[in-house]
């Protein structure tokens, strides 16, 4: 029996984390760009932690935390620039 989920359910995943990881910024002391380049470094981190333990295989057949992690990483840069930019 595979142990993957369905790519909904990581699809939905992500776009709950991703929200709460913008309402979280949303109360930033700090601005909110500047809060959610820090939350979405963290997030970073902990997908990459959480593959690592999972032993999950990079980029493969079924997305899983690499590719989550991918995926903050993009929205990272994509925030870095603007804030660089404003």
């Amino acid at each position: 029996m595979s142990r993957a989920l369905s790519p909904a359910r990581i699809i939905a995943r992500f776009a709950v984390r991703v929200a709460l990881l913008a309402a979280f910024a949303a109360f930033g002391s700090i601005g909110f760009g500047r809060s959610l380049k820090a939350l979405l470094w963290m997030s970073i981190i902990l997908c990459a932690a959480v593959a690592l333990l999972k032993r999950e295989t990079p980029f493969g057949a079924a997305l899983n935390h690499w590719d989550e992690c991918a995926a903050f990483g993009a929205l990272f840069a994509l925030v870095h620039v603007v804030n660089e930019l404003t």
